[in-house]
């Protein structure tokens, strides 16, 4: 047995959005039928409207960014399992507007394949539907298999924002797609986590390995090392995403520091501070830095880093105003 702060196995995620609901009335709240939140103020008619989801685990994704800024509607699937047709759907046409719907889709077989079901339902049932995939994992070499991680945040900020400002439908999906395509994300895993209803760890590392090209659902990464320095691992993790973005010293960026769900601040602080001196000794400009917790991986340490290469367009919309639960940025409206 491993020990959790739950009830019963199986149950935690519906109780989860329970307390989420329960804390913060004020943001969002729980669809009765579905594990699917939704923006509590009422949805504006004239923008577009911002659906994502996947399985559970990953808190504060997916529910912590649905607000004013960013999302409309988050769909929560049980732990690490993506969340069903049926449940999409229902998303989609809660939050649908005349404007239109962008989907956006995390880079795995199950929640491609569900998501991409349920926008087809939805367009024959009239609603305007568009999606992207995000692809930023770059610890897999092949483009079109990278998973969507933690760069995934900062397109649900990045098209919140263009879709309070009142961009089309198309527009909105290629703010979208700039994000993913000028985004890279690489993970490293200090301890495997648990699944609830499996009661055991996910993989055994011993007391001197870690994982290096992690995922976000308790897998192994793509190697096994021994425990290095966090200024060692920070070079390594940045030279892989400098590199495959081409990043040019003067290069505007937004870094993204984060813990994999159970990792000190202490030890996220250190790893951001090492992060940052090491991207800045390449010549890259820090525009704006993200720290803490975003997309999680249960109870496993680690951390991982993202870079986002910025221009004019990217920069404005990153800082827009926004309330949820997760984020909350300056002068933001909530109804």
């Amino acid at each position: 047995m491993i020990k959790k702060l739950i009830n019963k196995p199986g149950e935690e995620v519906r109780e989860m959005l329970e307390g989420l609901t329960l804390a913060f009335p004020d943001i969002v709240r729980l669809d009765p039928q579905w594990n699917n939140i939704y923006r509590t103020s009422k949805k504006p008619n004239w923008k577009v409207a911002l659906v994502t989801g996947g399985g559970s685990g990953h808190e504060p994704a997916h529910a912590g960014y649905v607000g004013y800024g960013m999302l409309d509607a988050a769909v929560a699937g049980a732990v690490f399992t993506s969340p069903t047709i049926p449940q999409v759907l229902a998303a989609i046409k809660e939050v649908a507007t005349e404007p239109g719907v962008l989907v956006i889709i995390k880079n795995y077989t199950g929640d491609v394949m569900n998501f991409n079901a349920a926008i087809k339902m939805a367009t024959a049932s009239g609603i305007k539907v568009q999606s992207v995939v995000v692809n930023d994992d770059v610890a897999i070499a092949e483009k079109s298999n990278r998973r969507g991680t933690s760069i995934t945040v900062f397109v649900h900020k990045i098209a919140g924002a263009a879709a309070e400002e009142g961009m089309s439908l198309d527009e909105v999906k290629r703010v979208a797609q700039k994000v993913i395509d000028n985004g890279r994300d690489y993970g490293v895993a200090l301890t495997p986590c648990s699944v609830p209803a499996a009661g055991e760890y996910t993989f055994q590392l011993g007391q001197d390995e870690i994982e290096l090209g992690i995922g976000i659902h308790g897998e192994k990464g793509v190697q096994r090392t021994k425990w290095m320095p966090s200024a060692q691992l920070a070079k390594i993790m940045i030279d892989k995403m400098v590199d495959d973005l081409k990043l040019n010293k003067g290069d505007e960026v937004a870094l993204m520091v984060q813990g994999t769900g159970g990792t000190p601040y202490m030890e996220k602080l250190v790893f951001y501070r090492d992060a940052r001196k090491y991207a800045e000794s390449l010549g890259l400009k820090i525009y704006t830095s993200w720290v803490g917790e975003f997309m999680t991986s249960l109870e496993m340490q680690g951390g991982r880093i993202a870079l986002l290469k910025l221009d004019d367009e990217l920069k404005r919309l990153v800082m827009a105003p926004a309330n949820t639960v997760a984020i909350k940025l300056p002068g933001a409206i909530t109804s």
